[in-house]
């Protein structure tokens, strides 16, 4: 398997993000961890990455336990918009290219090309959806066992989300990779999606395979989702 909580708690001072989580990923396998804001998605990330610890329970990543080391194996689409402004795209691509060692500055450029982003132009002279498309570049662009992407579709427009969608569907490595998309565009991720996760509260409340749902149920993904929320009075 590629990633592994047991009994995974955190918190942050008095406040629980997660409460006990158990759960295995496994690889080649897209994921969609879908909750409302404050349900524990982002925090969920975070801890594949390393970027904070449990303070119960352990994760592992490909076998390890999750440290700095582990985060090498990870590439981590955040919300968050941490560009030098005063970058061209291209000099974005090259100075990542020099920062990581499995960053494919030509996957990178064939991506550049896709969604249509002008390699000369200046990230401060980007629009919120280019900027969006170029956080995607970055992230796919990196030959890591784990792709982790928080939210890569707010507030974007359908076009863009649409052209996104497409990329991710054309650049990973289904034989090698394992993506974790943390969402509530629900209906713009449910093609790409071979499992499906429902977090609320800290806990995991639903877990099935998107072609279950579909073939033995009938339900689309929205229509899961909304049925584990109301089981939540939510």
């Amino acid at each position: 398997m590629t990633i592994r909580f047991h009994e995974v708690t955190k918190r942050y001072g008095k406040e629980e993000a997660l409460d006990h989580i158990n759960l295995e990923l496994q690889p080649g396998k897209i994921y969609g961890l879908l909750g409302p804001n404050g349900s524990g998605k982002s925090t969920t990330l975070k801890l594949i990455t390393g970027l904070v610890y449990p303070n119960q329970g352990n994760i592992t990543v490909l076998g390890e336990e999750v440290t700095r080391k582990t985060c090498k194996q990870v590439a981590y689409l955040t919300e968050l918009d941490m560009f030098y402004e005063a970058f061209t795209v291209e000099k974005i691509l090259s100075f990542y290219a020099s920062q990581f060692p499995d960053f494919d500055i030509g996957k990178a450029k064939l991506l550049i090309q896709e969604l249509k982003l002008e390699p000369q132009k200046k990230v401060r002279r980007l629009s919120k959806g280019n900027r969006g498309r170029l956080k995607l570049v970055l992230t796919l662009a990196r030959n890591t066992p784990v792709i982790l992407l928080d939210e890569p579709f707010s507030g974007l427009d359908a076009m863009v989300r649409e052209s996104m969608v497409t990329s991710l569907l054309r650049y990973i490595d289904f034989s090698k990779q394992t993506v974790i998309i943390a969402t509530h565009e629900i209906n713009e991720v449910e093609s790409l999606l071979d499992e499906v996760l429902a977090i609320y509260n800290g806990h995991i409340v639903g877990h099935e395979h998107v072609e279950t749902l579909r073939e033995e149920y009938g339900l689309s993904v929205l229509d899961w989702f909304k049925m584990k929320m109301e089981e939540k009075g939510v």
